[in-house]
């Protein structure tokens, strides 16, 4: 019986740049961790990386010099939008395998938890390229940021991470897609729109888990930390100053089903829910 061993294979995934080289690789790995075929040695040191995996695969620019996503109605417009969600959604790959290679301490339900979360995200990737490649385009064919990356390299302990990641950059997108939604409704006439759509209920619903799952696993961590929930405004205001309160309405149903509570969602956005 073949055994692959978790750190250094998530090491692996964690540097192998070309998509269809990692989706490959994880789909092996994923594969043998369901049946049990793997083995843990938890002693081999930790890398905090110096750049991201997709660093070889597409050109990294500053986030503010990313093509803004205009004229949904075009296929340009589309081919931005979707190389955008794509290059979200294989950066969750990333940020997902990175949490159960450096916090090896939290379990094996933790592990299953982001595993999980990965395998999720790399089909969330397929199905967004999948319709990119419908539009004569592909990931990598537009300049990225790195900013997600660079959010996962500053958050080396547990609750930073569980705090930043899931419940700040991945809440933020459930409050990001119902938007994206209703500008694509207005063109729902054309067949790649209503695709498109499809896609997005499909990320919105799955990722609602995975807030979740990052509200779980910031609450243990504060527990083993002896800190109190409300360190989470602290971490946020340390990271990104001045994002709460918001003035705009925020995604109050999605954000209690993934375990906001009323106190939390009264300090992060001015409307009331």
């Amino acid at each position: 019986m073949a055994f692959m061993e978790l750190y250094s294979t998530l090491e692996t995934l964690l540097t192998t740049s070309a998509p269809t080289e990692k989706i490959a690789l994880f789909r092996t790995f994923f594969d043998l961790y369901r049946r049990g075929e793997i083995t843990r040695d938890a002693t081999t040191s930790l890398i905090v990386f110096d750049y991201p995996s997709y660093r070889d695969h597409c050109t990294i620019i500053d986030p503010k010099e990313v093509p803004r996503r205009t004229k949904l109605n075009t296929p340009h417009g589309q081919i931005l939008l979707l190389h955008a969600i794509a290059h979200i959604e294989y950066s969750a790959i990333d940020l997902a395998l990175d949490a159960v290679y450096r916090f090896r301490d939290c379990g094996e339900e933790f592990e299953n938890d982001w595993l999980v979360v990965a395998d999720d995200e790399v089909r969330h990737f397929e199905m967004i390229e999948g319709l990119l490649k419908e539009l004569g385009s592909f990931y990598g064919s537009f300049p990225v940021h790195d900013a997600l990356f660079e959010a996962s390299m500053r958050t080396l302990n547990l609750v930073e991470r569980m705090a930043v990641v899931p419940r700040y950059l991945e809440a933020n997108g459930l409050d990001a897609t119902p938007q994206i939604l209703r500008k694509l409704d207005s063109f729902r006439h054309d067949a790649m729109i209503q695709k498109i759509i499809s896609a997005l209920y499909v990320i919105l619903e799955e990722e609602i888990d995975h807030v979740r799952k990052g509200d779980r696993w910031f609450e243990e961590g504060c527990k083993r930390s002896g800190l109190e929930r409300s360190i989470y405004f602290e971490i946020i205001e340390k990271h990104y100053p001045m994002s709460f309160p918001r003035k705009v309405a925020i995604n109050c149903d999605a954000r209690r089903l993934a375990g906001f509570d009323t106190d939390e969602l009264e300090k992060i956005s001015f409307t009331k829910c």
